[in-house]
Parts: structure tokens; C-alpha cells; sequence
């Protein structure tokens, strides 16, 4: 199954999380890691008086269930110090599963595609940038959201 998953961080060396969760997820079984984005900063999204975010986003090869997949993102964020107490509050690590093949989720500790990723571009430009022409599993083109959200937050910081 192909599928992208985005990860973000602003805590703690947040470039460093970001490249050693990617090696983890590298790392996990059945699973692995075709592309990776260029790195992105953004203004916080949510909670707005907190450091800027690194984001990038990557496409994955797995045999995993998008559930187990799910787990074993937590346990990574976990390992990198994550802890989940505020809504859209400062982390060391984020990692969703942004699309899952052609597959709809509405468990209710997975939504896919993730529900918020046409209206944040620090998901959908790095996803762009490494997959120009996808598009939702219901058939419509990622690459149309750029017209419904011209107003740009993240840029490109690093290949």
C-alpha cells in the first residue's frame, strides 16, 4: 500500500526529530520509505504564540493495516518525547497518515484522508512536491487546494 504520512515538530531540535523519525519509520517492518520532501517552516497552526514548525511529508511503502501503521507513528512520537496534553500545542514530533492508498477512514482514531489536509498547506505542498498529480481517494486532485488556500504560511527550507 502507498501512502504519505506528514511529520511535523517544533520542540527540541525539530529539524533532528523529523530526519531521526524518519529513520524510524524506515525502520518499521513491512514499511519503506520511497520519498522524502524538502523541509518546510510554518507559522503554528492553531495555538498561534508558540515557536514555528518544521513539516515535511514523505511517501510510504507498507504491508501494514493503516491502524497498525497508526500505532507504530504514536510509539515514534512517543520515543521522540512526545506528550499529548493541548490541542495544536508545541511538540517534539507529529506524524499523520495523511492518505492510505484509496482507502476511507472514519474509525474514530483515524481519519483518512486526513480530514484537515486541504486546508493546510504545510500538508499539501510538501505532498505536492513529491506527488504533483495525486489525488484523494475519492478522484479529486490535491493540486486544486492551492486554489482554495492562496494564502501561503510555510516555505521551503531545506532539499
Amino acid at each position: 500500500m502507498i501512502c504519505y504520512l506528514a511529520l511535523g515538530s517544533n520542540l527540541k531540535s525539530p529539524e533532528r526529530q523529523i530526519r531521526t523519525a524518519i529513520q524510524a519509520i524506515a525502520s518499521l517492518p513491512k514499511t519503506q520509505v520511497l520519498k522524502t520532501a524538502s523541509l518546510y517552516e510554518s507559522i503554528a497552526w492553531g495555538r498561534k504564540i508558540q515557536p514555528c514548525f518544521f513539516n515535511t511529508v514523505i511517501k510510504v511503502k507498507t504491508r501494514l493495516r493503516a491502524l497498525d501503521l497508526l500505532k507504530q507513528c504514536q510509539q515514534i512520537e512517543k520515543t521522540h518525547g512526545r506528550i499529548r496534553r493541548i490541542r495544536w500545542g508545541s511538540r517534539t514530533l507529529d506524524i499523520d497518515i495523511l492518505i492510505f492508498g484509496k482507502h476511507f477512514s472514519c474509525h474514530p482514531r483515524l481519519q483518512i484522508p486526513h480530514p484537515r489536509l486541504l486546508e493546510r498547506d504545510f500538508m499539501f505542498l510538501p505532498l505536492l512536491e513529491i506527488s504533483p498529480k495525486i489525488r484523494l481517494p475519492d478522484g479529486s486532485k490535491v493540486s486544486d487546494s492551492i486554489a482554495k488556500n492562496p494564502t501561503q504560511t510555510c516555505f521551503t527550507i531545506s532539499k
